[in-house]
């Protein structure tokens, strides 16, 4: 994976995102200000860092109850504010931004970073930004694909000749300035279902997978589906990196982690998508085969574990701030995430180091 600037020595990265969201909190109807919300992102960042996590997220939309719309002014306020950590967005919804600016923005990114910006290409589940923007929802699949294809290979050329359906063409331009290194590292947003995670795989595109929900064992049939297809193309799937994402809560139990969350997320959804989260099903996000990284510390360790087994992936990132959570709760579930889990996962996913192999072995030579 060394292309894309991971180390596999370290096992699984775990990171979190935040979709950006500006929500009143569910028990008490309490809203920070815009400002404070802002504000609150760039702290989460740094408590990340500190903690030692791999990678901090951030989300894009343009409707209400949202607060990171420039969500790349954020992430530049964010790179000024850390120095170690990979940052970039959760998803940056290429559907309805010109290609040419958003590399521009991210590669000034990677620039005041050194090097450390990347770049999750997603489609917007909330699709009010399509009229806001002016663009067709009925053109949604072929915006995304033409503007990712674009995209992409602006990350490849540094002169580009290109013509589309839904932006003036491209003769030779140099779309300026360029990245740290080489490329800038983007990904492509995919939903779950096998169908986008195959187009992912035939453009050789490393790959974000986010879920709400279901099982481990549902969501490795897109794995296999996105490798499968990557092959077919004539990359090697094993350099391509895959990434998790979704809820995670660590709590004292279970129902506690259920408790803590379910009204945020479930008033929260009912806010922006019209419609909320039917308790039983939600329930089931403790459960041993759910992806969804919610129970006590130990119990998501071994689900982390077991999708590690299933997945073979290198990077996870836990949403952990959504309807309102309040900031303190946020960052106490940072803290556990630096104490407890990423220890527990770089224990069993990393490679042992070199002095500690050596022992290892020196010790199966005594035991012969």
């Amino acid at each position: 994976m060394q292309e894309f600037g991971f180390d596999n020595s370290k096992g699984l990265e775990i990171g979190i995102y935040t979709l950006g969201d500006h929500l009143p909190n569910p028990n008490d109807g309490s809203r920070v200000s815009a400002k404070e919300r802002v504000q609150e992102f760039i702290r989460y960042a740094q408590a990340a860092e500190q903690a030692g996590l791999d990678y901090f997220g951030l989300g894009e939309s343009h409707q209400e109850y949202f607060a990171s719309q420039a969500h790349a002014v954020i992430l530049g306020a964010i790179a000024q504010a850390t120095s170690t950590m990979r940052i970039g967005s959760s998803s940056t919804i290429i559907s309805t931004s010109d290609p040419v600016r958003v590399y521009e923005n991210f590669s000034t990114l990677d620039l005041i970073s050194d090097g450390r910006i990347e770049l999750v290409a997603g489609r917007a589940s909330r699709v009010g930004l399509f009229e806001l923007l002016g663009y067709d929802l009925r053109d949604y699949e072929e915006l995304y694909e033409e503007k990712l294809e674009l995209l992409l290979q602006i990350n490849r050329e540094e002169s580009v000749t290109w013509s589309g359906q839904f932006r003036a063409p491209l003769n030779d331009a140099e779309v300026i300035p360029r990245p740290t290194e080489d490329r800038l590292r983007i990904w492509r947003a995919v939903g779950g279902a096998p169908g986008s995670a195959v187009q992912a795989g035939l453009a050789g595109v490393p790959m974000v997978m986010a879920h709400l929900g279901g099982t481990t064992s549902i969501f490795s049939r897109t794995v296999d589906a996105y490798r499968q297809a990557a092959e077919h193309a004539g990359y090697d799937a094993a350099t391509l990196p895959i990434a998790t994402a979704g809820f995670f809560h660590v709590a004292e139990t279970s129902q506690k982690a259920l408790q803590n969350t379910y009204r945020h997320i479930n008033e929260g959804m009912m806010r922006i998508n019209g419609q909320g989260m039917p308790k039983q099903l939600f329930a089931q996000n403790v459960d041993p085969a759910s992806i969804a990284n919610m129970g006590s510390a130990q119990e998501v360790i071994e689900k982390l574990l077991h999708q590690y087994e299933v997945f073979g992936h290198q990077r996870y990132i836990g949403q952990i701030d959504f309807g309102g959570m309040p900031f303190a709760e946020v960052m106490k579930q940072i803290d556990v995430l630096g104490e407890e889990i990423l220890p527990a996962i770089r224990k069993y996913t990393g490679e042992p180091a070199p002095a500690q192999q050596s022992q290892e072995s020196d010790g199966q030579e005594e035991n012969n």
